[in-house]
């Protein structure tokens, strides 16, 4: 009996086990690199297997009739091959196609510096490096000037980035441009920059090549993008040397809004009675300034309102350099009021909208007067003196409005298209003769973010732009490459063309006969990252066609041209030194350009060879410290002297000023003070005291000369930043974790 129990059972099993199909295969991705580890079963049921260190995989099933077999792996797309099993065994293989994923795939990185939330590992500037940058003092410019590519520039403000002028730098906020991002200007002492870190969540540095979503920025973009909701509700107070303030901010019981208010006033009279300085001012520096924000979650968005009113007042006097007695009286009053409104929302099926509407104004009350040592103002019949006796009331106004629509094509892949329309209007009175300038400024744009694979990357887009007050209008198409070239590591290529209108100054007088000037990029760059380390090396060459030329005549052509190439190496390090984040950036710089009244192509003034900056910063848990190092170097810039001779100028005079070394330093200890979280904060620039020449001032006929120089060699600055309900402190010790 058991004998015949025994032979039943193994003739069902022989049976069974012919009833059982076999399959088997390889599976490879698109490239036919073996793929090992991958899921191959029949949809729907237990049968399966996988692939092993060959690619093979083989396993076998009941299942018959017409079933569907799948192969799966991650960062892969799942691949469904339909079958009819029979009574023969199958053979079939796959091709896996790698799944392109914003974690894992490359982005073009030639030309900017990005910092955001959604790029925490490739952070290069955030909010808390700005305002810990040793000697900054939480200015977003002078932090921005410590990266590769910006220029040592300190009698005026602006970015000068890759032999481009101020002007050659836009910056934006929330995608529409700011008209003056910078405090009042004086003679040959940079001011500050109008915004609060603060207000940022991100930031992209462009050194060229920047996206085609952004124009009228020949060299250089700063594009910042403001915070959405705060965590939750605080308020803040200051008090410093030259500053007091207090804001407010109030976040709703269901966290959908906001809304928040800052005022500041700025007096340096207490801090110029202590550390002395080379003008004379007749009016101290005074700043007003206050702002408010608006915040609301829509259903799948975000609507924010921000406005900010600026009030200054500053005057001054110096030593006439075309004589020994008289003194130049300069004095500026600035009103600037700026509002920008934007709209993001996902629209769903892959669609998304982004409109903003900004509108500014800015008023000028300038005056120079010739005053004699009693402060007097006289008239020395000296035509090379009265002619420095001016009045200028000036207002400019920017109203723009900007939409860009975003539509999700394939994986990732996006393209953004889209336009805006600027309205410029300038009123400016000098000695009673009035000059008025308007424009109507229109531009479409489209670009295309495509990516290829996860290591393959292109982004390829073109604006269309048209200004009615030169009434020209251009095509400017762009196009970036990336190419994965190792886990963490990338190359990126950049070409694009970029126009800007001539500076008001020059469209006073005719201004259709002048067109826009031109800038050619070409870069390329490699760069190796990690969650604690980033290295970066870029090459670039910028051709300049159409600059403005204006010869003795004062008829402007854009018969100018120049060129600037060079190389920026970039290292930023978290890892090596425990506790200890440091970057150090190099800059070198090869540039000519004839312009202005340059009689042939010359390194220009604001331009130096070499710059190098060295950011350290350390904090000590222990004591609730942080000591923060800037050292900025740049080999001495070139300084001319030009002189009319007929129709065209000669340089009379000509050389380099010194090299520009400064050592900022700053701390900040976190402490409480009552029931306020505190940050004493302490900053000096030129700790070595350095003599800085920034270049020199002629008198009329080139037989002296004045070596421009800052007010004072040094800046002190204490502060103390309270805050209630936020403890900005634990900002400061996460970063340094």
């Amino acid at each position: 009996m058991k004998r015949l129990l025994l032979g039943l059972l193994t003739t069902l099993t022989v049976l069974a086990l012919n009833a059982q199909i076999k399959i088997s295969g390889t599976v490879k991705d698109t490239k036919g690199r073996i793929i090992i580890g991958a899921s191959v079963v029949i949809k729907d049921s237990y049968d399966g297997g996988i692939s092993d260190s060959l690619g093979n995989f083989s396993f076998k099933t009941f299942e018959k009739g017409n079933q569907v077999i799948v192969a799966k792996y991650v960062d892969y797309k799942t691949v469904e091959t339909p079958v009819n099993i029979g009574a023969e065994p199958i053979v079939t293989n796959f091709n896996l196609k790698e799944e392109v994923t914003e974690l894992k795939a490359v982005t073009v990185t030639a030309g900017s510096f990005e910092a955001s939330d959604r790029k925490k590992a490739s952070t290069v500037l955030s909010t808390l490096d700005v305002l810990t940058t040793g000697g900054g003092n939480a200015d977003i410019v002078a932090s921005v000037k410590t990266l590769p590519g910006a220029q040592q520039v300190s009698e005026q403000e602006g970015l000068f980035v890759r032999g481009g002028t101020a002007y050659e730098t836009k910056q934006f906020i929330d995608g529409t441009v700011v008209n003056n991002p910078f405090n009042a200007s004086v003679p040959d002492i940079a001011s500050r920059g109008r915004f609060s870190p603060f207000l940022f969540k991100g930031t992209v540095f462009s050194t060229g090549g920047y996206s085609a979503l952004y124009g009228q920025a020949l060299s250089s973009a700063l594009i910042l993008e403001s915070i959405d909701l705060p965590d939750q509700s605080q308020a803040t107070a200051s008090v410093s040397t030259v500053v007091f303030g207090a804001g407010l901010q109030e976040l709703a019981k269901n966290k959908k809004s906001s809304w928040g208010v800052n005022y500041n006033y700025t007096n340096l009279a207490a801090y110029f009675a202590i550390v002395k300085q080379k003008p004379d001012y007749f009016h101290i520096p005074e700043f007003h300034s206050t702002d408010a924000n608006f915040r609301v979650k829509t259903k799948n968005g975000m609507v924010k309102f921000y406005t900010t009113y600026a009030a200054s007042n500053i005057g001054l006097r110096r030593p006439d350099i075309d004589s020994l007695v008289l003194k130049d009286a300069f004095s500026i009053k600035n009103h600037n009021f700026y509002n920008n409104i934007s709209w993001k929302e996902n629209l769903g099926n892959g669609w998304k909208v982004n409109t903003g509407f900004s509108y500014s104004t800015n008023r000028d009350e300038l005056s120079q007067q010739v005053q004699n040592v009693t402060n007097t103002p006289v008239t020395t019949g000296y035509s090379w003196i009265d002619n420095k006796n001016f009045s200028t009331n000036s207002r400019q106004d920017l109203t723009q409005i900007r939409t860009v629509f975003t539509k999700r094509i394939s994986g990732i892949s996006i393209v953004n298209f889209g336009g805006e329309y600027w309205y410029n209007y300038t009123n400016t009175t000098f000695n009673n003769a009035t000059y008025l300038l308007k424009d109507n400024f229109t531009a479409l744009f489209s670009e295309a973010d495509l990516y290829i694979t996860n290591n393959l990357a292109a982004k390829i887009g073109a604006r269309f732009e048209h200004s009615s007050i030169i009434n020209k209008a251009n095509i400017a198409p762009r196009i970036s490459l990336a190419y994965k070239t190792s886990p963490g590591a990338q190359m990126s290529l950049v070409y694009g063309e970029f126009y800007q209108k001539p500076e008001n100054n020059f469209l006073y007088f005719n201004p259709t006969s002048l067109g826009y000037i031109k800038a050619t990029h070409y870069l390329v760059n490699y760069i190796k990252t990690t969650s604690l380390q980033t290295f970066r090396a870029e090459a670039f060459y910028k051709k300049y066609h159409n600059l403005i030329v204006t010869p003795p005549s004062n008829i402007y052509s854009n018969n100018g041209d120049g060129y600037a190439q060079g190389l920026e190496i970039f290292w930023r390090d978290k890892k090596t030194f425990k506790g200890l984040d440091y970057w150090l950036s190099y800059s070198f710089l090869d540039t000519k350009r004839q312009f202005n009244n340059y009689p042939s192509e010359l390194q220009p003034t604001f331009a130096a060879s070499h710059t190098a900056s060295l950011v350290v910063k350390k904090f000590i848990s222990k004591i609730n410290t942080g000591f923060n190092f800037t050292y900025s170097y740049a080999t001495g810039r070139p300084y001319y002297n030009f002189m009319a001779n007929g129709n065209k100028y000669d340089i009379r005079d000509q050389g380099k000023t010194k090299d520009y070394n400064n050592l900022g330093f700053s701390l900040n200890y976190l402490t409480k003070i009552g029931k306020a979280y505190a940050v004493v904060v302490a900053s000096v620039t030129n700790v070595l005291n350095s003599d800085q020449i920034y270049g020199y001032n002629y008198n009329y006929n080139a037989t002296y000369k004045e070596a421009i120089r800052p007010p004072a060699p040094q800046f002190y600055f204490i502060g103390v930043f309270l805050s209630w309900g936020v403890d900005k402190r634990q900002d400061a010790i996460n970063n340094n974790l």
